[in-house]
């Protein structure tokens, strides 16, 4: 494949993750410039990753060196930089969510300009297990989807993988929740392990959504994504089968159950020698999932970031389709955002249609 030039505004915790991934990939991917209102951080950012950074926007966008901005900023400033650089003819692959309430969804829905490309880099279901349970629920061997249960991911990412397993697009949901508070020992977070043992409280989330006749159940805490005990659950059913985490059961026939496991397959264990990555999932001897970059040492997070990059690049390029939209973005962010008020006010609420979901 052709090598993916981007650029990317803004230096956090996040940005990191495409810095790690060019240096992974260094054949598929490279960082032309950055742009850093901080010239300390720039500084640092230039020493630790060697990639140029450019303190001002105009900077940035004078040489366009790349197929398409990345951005990597704060709720309040996506939506003026989707825009701006829309304007500009410039192609834009922007963290999530792309705007922080309903009225800047709509508004930035109605500000870009027909035909821009923009995309959103929601990665969950691009990890390789999300993705290959849903390239099983896609194949038709458990029948017609009528429940799922999530406990994986927090608010938009928590919606969109709901919505990728049930095969749902902008149907309305009629929303209802509860939140726990229980006690847990210190975890793990950004900054590294625990340094003493220490109790926190751990917030759970519990919500349902039924869409029609269909159903959904959210149950995160924010622990999940680092606790060492805290574990991720999915439940997706249909009428000839079931996923349970990594176990599969459906009907052959009326009178023949079969039973099966996902397989994760990862090179470099044992007396292995092809090098240490992540090679796939497979099913009863049927790959579901192949992962396109088995050179670099990834975590499955970042094989799903690295996805989102590629995935642009072909679109942006003519070669591909667009994979996550705008659209799609805001319908996820629209619901975790009834989802939160539903929790909070205790009440069961709906959703009603969006101007973007004529898209």
């Amino acid at each position: 494949m052709k090598k993916i030039i981007f650029g990317i505004i803004g230096g956090g915790w996040r940005a990191e993750f495409y810095l790690r991934i060019a240096k992974e990939l260094p054949r598929q991917f490279a960082v032309s410039r950055i742009f850093l209102r901080d010239k300390k951080k720039a500084r640092d950012m230039e020493q630790q990753w060697g990639v140029r950074t450019v303190s001002t926007f105009e900077e940035f966008v004078d040489l366009v060196d790349y197929s398409f901005a990345v951005l990597s900023v704060s709720w309040e400033s996506n939506p003026p930089l989707i825009i701006h650089l829309s304007n500009l003819g410039i192609p834009v692959l922007a963290e999530t969510p792309p705007a922080e309430d309903v009225e800047g969804l709509i508004q930035l829905n109605a500000s870009v300009p027909r035909g821009a490309l923009v995309e959103i880099a929601e990665q969950y279901l691009f990890q390789p297990m999300h993705a290959a349970r849903i390239a099983l629920t896609r194949s038709g061997k458990l029948g017609d989807i009528s429940q799922v249960q999530i406990s994986a991911a927090h608010g938009y990412h928590g919606i969109s993988l709901i919505r990728h397993y049930l095969g749902i697009g902008y149907e309305d949901a009629t929303i209802s929740g509860k939140r726990f508070v229980s006690p847990l020992i210190q975890w793990p977070n950004r900054q590294g392990l625990p340094q003493s043992e220490e109790q926190e409280n751990s917030v759970q989330d519990l919500i349902t959504f039924q869409f029609g006749d269909v159903l959904a159940v959210f149950d995160f805490t924010g622990d999940q994504y680092f606790s060492w005990i805290r574990k991720n659950r999915i439940l997706v059913r249909g009428d000839r089968g079931e996923i349970m985490n990594e176990e599969v059961s459906y009907l052959e026939d009326y009178q023949t159950p079969v039973y099966n496991e996902f397989r994760r397959v990862d090179t470099g264990h044992n007396g292995n020698l092809e090098g240490y990555y992540h090679r796939g999932i497979q099913l009863g001897g049927e790959w579901l999932y192949q992962n396109p970059f088995i050179l670099g040492r990834l975590s499955d997070d970042e094989i799903a970031i690295a996805t989102c990059l590629y995935k642009m690049g072909q679109y942006v390029a003519g070669e591909g389709t667009s994979f996550y939209s705008l659209a799609e973005a805001s319908q996820d962010h629209y619901l975790s955002l009834l989802m939160k008020e539903a929790v909070e006010t205790g009440q069961t609420i709906s959703s009603v249609r969006q101007p973007w979901a004529s898209e």
